[in-house]
């Protein structure tokens, strides 16, 4: 098998059910999503096999569900003989474990900077890349047809990762860095403006 085929040379790029620049909103859509599936498999890497079991066989998880979503960005259309994979479970999932692990981890009252621990750094770039992601897939859907629950899987994806970097801290021991000049933002674990 050859990795290369030169059909890339003048900027254009296969999608499912045609060919765009490789500039266009979709390919960068789908792009940083992969772009989110590689920092997590480097977050996966840097974890402890036996005290992160349970976040490992998430983030594996999550890693499968980066890919559809990515096939689902890269179909122009869904049709019959190939629907989006992308569905509403996988959106539910991650909000149910993102409450336990708000659970897990000390109370927040301050915004926190990125880091502590490697991994918890980490899961943090997957945080903010995930969010970028979220950007494209907005104007994606905006100006073209996409599946809709990518765009709700990558804003809860994000919180999860915020979540699951503060959990990693906290079972390492590790403190989160409390960004100095913080007020008070968060009451009981939410937002004040929420309550």
């Amino acid at each position: 098998m050859r990795l290369y085929t030169r059909t890339g040379d003048e900027g254009k790029t296969s999608v499912i059910g045609g060919r765009l620049a490789k500039d266009d909103t979709r390919v960068i859509a789908y792009g940083t999503t992969d772009e989110v599936n590689c920092f997590v498999g480097q977050a996966i890497s840097q974890l402890d096999k036996e005290v992160f079991s349970d976040i490992i066989a998430e983030l594996e998880k999550i890693q499968h569900e980066l890919f559809d979503c990515g096939g689902d960005l890269a179909m122009l259309q869904a049709t019959e003989d190939r629907p989006y994979k992308a569905k509403e479970d996988i959106v539910q999932f991650l909000e149910e474990r993102i409450d336990e692990y708000i659970k897990e981890a000390p109370e927040l009252e301050r915004f926190i900077l990125p880091g502590g621990s490697q991994a918890s750094a980490t899961l943090h770039v997957c945080r903010t890349v995930t969010r970028r992601a979220e950007r494209y897939v907005t104007r994606l859907q905006r100006d073209s047809t996409t599946n809709p629950i990518v765009l709700k899987y990558l804003n809860r994806l994000s919180d999860y990762f915020f979540a699951i970097a503060r959990v990693v801290n906290a079972r390492l021991g590790v403190k989160d860095v409390e960004y100095e000049r913080s007020a008070l933002v968060f009451r009981n674990g939410k937002r004040k403006e929420d309550k």
